[in-house]
């Protein structure tokens, strides 16, 4: 069964949660490490024997768009800190 492209239809507002957990205090490393999906961890998933094709595409899309979401939120971090630079 694969995964519809619905899930994977957001990114830019799954970002935006996660910078809102930023903004009200959530550690920065914390948040990337839920964002994130290792190489090593995809690499070993993409691996596993048991998986049959359409499932490795849908793993396949969903580190595409967990990478997209990590970029939108780490763009956000960083306007944020130049804002914040530009006001002091």
């Amino acid at each position: 069964m694969q995964v519809e492209n619905i899930e994977f239809h957001a990114p830019q507002r799954e970002a935006a949660l996660f910078y809102g957990m930023f903004l009200r205090g959530r550690s920065l490393d914390s948040l990337r490490h839920e964002i994130d999906v290792s190489p090593q961890l995809f690499h070993k998933w993409m691996r596993a024997r048991e998986y049959d094709k359409g499932f490795r595409d849908d793993l396949t899309r969903m580190y595409s768009y967990r990478k997209r979401v990590l970029a939108i939120f780490e763009s956000l971090v960083s306007s944020d800190q130049v804002n914040r630079a530009a006001q002091q």
